[in-house]
């Protein structure tokens, strides 16, 4: 069978997508699949014009790469549309069989007001309701979760056979960092081989719920517990708002802000945190649980899906909307963790990258044989 990848753009630096591309790229040939992978290129998007960067790369990815597209559809036997972001390219795939991976649902609700806190502007929801009609013109998708098939399901209606879920897979090298290379790498971060400390992970999307982070954070400063535990808030920079919120609540000597670390510094920043701290209020599947839990990090997260279907039975849950109970639990369990990280390790098993690549070759089976089933 040979499979035809669409990524994403890699101007935009959505780099878990292209993460997720590259793993599949290198792990279908293991199962006998001939694989190649195509993705929109910037070139007018390479020019710097100021205020214009948006609409050179609309002109990249649906001007200039479809005709690029059509070429290396004539090869494939089945096309994979690996982020629904891309779902608008299915005009071009009708009568070819293919699947579109949905991550997530988020933006297509905010645009139809299922998020208030959440607020898409007219041109962000003439966007998502064109990747909204790619996915309803595409028959068969794969969903990261179980919540995020619900979503697909409600607002896009298929049977569920055309939506099935494949997990994640832990498709980069997440396993317990040795102490001293850890503590190495630490140093350079500004912490201290025998320090204790809380992680988020995580941007700056409201959805994340990093004042959140802060709020509980905060009140476990506040508890005997919460004496000589830092938190460490590694991914995007945090905004002006946040660095203020941490001043305003006396949190900065505590508070470590790891911005735009490497995959090996994620790595030793989650082998030897106490525990991952992780509120979010909406997610597709929410990666930082399973990789915390293969690194032998506890996890605290939100009593919400798909996060319990994520953690499993391994991870402590709370509600995000009260931080002080959270602090409570967080307090309660902070000494006591060894348990929770043998639960980990093997919830964590469930998301092996090679159980991923599996799901994703029944799915393009499936695809094969359902446009057989529609030509006949």
């Amino acid at each position: 069978m040979r499979v035809l990848l669409l990524g994403n753009y890699r101007a935009d630096r959505q780099f878990s997508m292209l993460g997720f591309v590259g793993a599949l790229q290198a792990g279908l040939p293991g199962l006998g699949l001939e694989v190649r992978a195509v993705a929109p290129r910037a070139r007018i998007g390479r020019l710097r014009l100021p205020g214009a960067s948006k609409w050179l790369a609309y002109a990249d990815k649906y001007l200039l790469f479809p005709p690029e597209l059509r070429r290396a559809i004539r090869w494939a036997d089945v096309v994979h549309v690996c982020d629904q972001g891309n779902a608008m390219y299915s005009r071009y795939l009708q009568g070819v069989p293919h699947i579109v991976t949905c991550h997530d649902m988020l933006a297509i609700r905010s645009a139809l007001g299922e998020i208030p806190a959440w607020r898409t502007g007219p041109a962000g929801r003439i966007y998502q309701s064109l990747i909204l009609s790619g996915i309803r013109r595409s028959r068969c998708a794969a969903c990261v979760s179980s919540a995020t098939q619900r979503d697909l399901l409600r607002i896009a209606p298929r049977s569920e056979s055309d939506a099935r879920v494949v997990y994640n897979g832990l498709y980069r090298r997440l396993e317990p960092m040795p102490r001293a290379e850890a503590s190495a790498i630490l140093a350079g971060l500004g912490i201290m081989p025998d320090e204790r400390y809380l992680l988020h992970v995580g941007g700056n999307q409201f959805y994340k719920n990093r004042n959140g982070v802060l709020q509980i954070y905060a009140a476990l400063r506040r508890l005997p517990e919460g004496a000589g535990v830092r938190l460490v808030m590694a991914g995007k920079p945090l905004t002006t708002d946040l660095r203020a919120a941490v001043s305003r609540q006396g949190l900065a000597p505590h508070v470590v802000e790891a911005a735009c670390v490497s995959d090996e510094q994620i790595r030793a920043l989650l082998s030897r945190a106490q525990a991952l701290l992780f509120p979010s209020l909406h997610e597709g599947f929410g990666l930082p649980i399973v990789e915390a839990q293969a690194c032998g990090c506890p996890v605290f997260t939100s009593n919400r899906a798909p996060m319990t279907e994520v953690g499993g039975d391994a991870a402590v849950y709370f509600d995000p909307a009260k931080p002080e109970e959270a602090a409570a639990l967080v307090a309660e369990r902070i000494d006591c963790l060894s348990a929770m990280r043998a639960e980990g390790f093997e919830n964590a098993r469930r998301f092996s990258t090679e159980r991923m690549l599996q799901g994703y070759a029944a799915a393009y089976d499936y695809a094969l044989e359902t446009q057989s089933r529609r030509a006949a």
